[in-house]
């Protein structure tokens, strides 16, 4: 008999404990703010739950792509941190 390899086994386990979805399975299927409140409890659930990242902003930034000429860019990057925020308020002001 033909000895399997250590991937094939893997395949094999992987398989068993993670079965193609049926169509079936798909309809039973509920959002997980549904299902975890009720295995978990609702705080830790909540926690699970929390949106991840950044908060949103109500005046969040755009990003866009300027070409400047160098010694124009280098000018502002000599001015020190902040350099793009003080660069966006005269900006703004010359609108």
């Amino acid at each position: 008999m033909k000895k399997q390899s250590q991937k094939q086994a893997k395949t094999k386990k992987s398989r068993r404990d993670n079965p193609e979805w049926t169509a079936a399975m798909i309809a039973q299927a509920r959002p997980a703010g549904e299902v975890l409140p009720k295995i978990f409890g609702a705080r830790t659930a909540a926690a699970m739950l929390k949106p991840r990242g950044r908060p949103k902003s109500p005046d969040a930034k755009v990003a866009i792509s300027l070409r400047l000429p160098p010694d124009t860019l280098a000018r502002w990057k000599a001015t020190g941190p902040g350099w793009q925020t003080r660069m966006a308020d005269v900006l703004r002001e010359s609108l």
